[in-house]
Formats: structure tokens, sequence, C-alpha cells
């Protein structure tokens, strides 16, 4: 397992099928940021539903360090980007 090939399944998994399927990533992490926001009862942007998957994928490489924790923690930290960048024209 090397970066470059992790970075490019990365690629590869939400470029298609997934992004098919689940939408496009910020229209999803909006989307989640609102019923987050509603349930946690304060503002929850889309970037930080990003981040905090990525969490998710941290945390389990405590438990496995198996190839799809790294794969779907760059997806997500990738996208937290693009979701910044999409909320604020300045990044």
């Amino acid at each position: 397992m090397n970066r470059i090939d992790i970075l490019q399944e990365a690629i590869e998994l939400t470029s298609g099928d997934r992004n098919r399927k689940a939408g496009d990533f910020v229209t999803n992490h909006s989307n989640i940021a609102k019923i987050w926001s509603v349930i946690l009862g304060i503002e929850v942007r889309p970037h930080q539903v990003a981040l905090c998957m990525a969490g998710v994928k941290l945390a389990r490489c405590v438990a496995s360090l198996d190839r799809d924790h790294f794969v779907d923690g760059a997806a997500y930290f990738a996208g937290a980007g693009e979701c910044a960048t999409a909320d604020d024209d300045s990044i």
C-alpha cells in the first residue's frame, strides 16, 4: 500500500459508482449537515461533516489497519476541502 495507490483508489471510488449512488459530495454533505444541525442543536457545516467522517476512519484504524480506512479517510479529507472551498471563496 502506497500513498499514490490510496489516493488513486479514493478518486476512483468517489468519482464512480459511489458518487452516482450517493449524489454530489458537497450536496450530500450539505444535506447531512442540515440533519446533524437539527439533531445537535448547533450549526454544522458540510466540511465539518466530512472531517467527522474522516475522524471515524481514524478511529477505525485503532481496531485494524484496513486499507479501506485509509482510502475512505483520504476521500473524506479531500471532500472536506471541497466543501470548505464551496462554502468560502477565500480558501
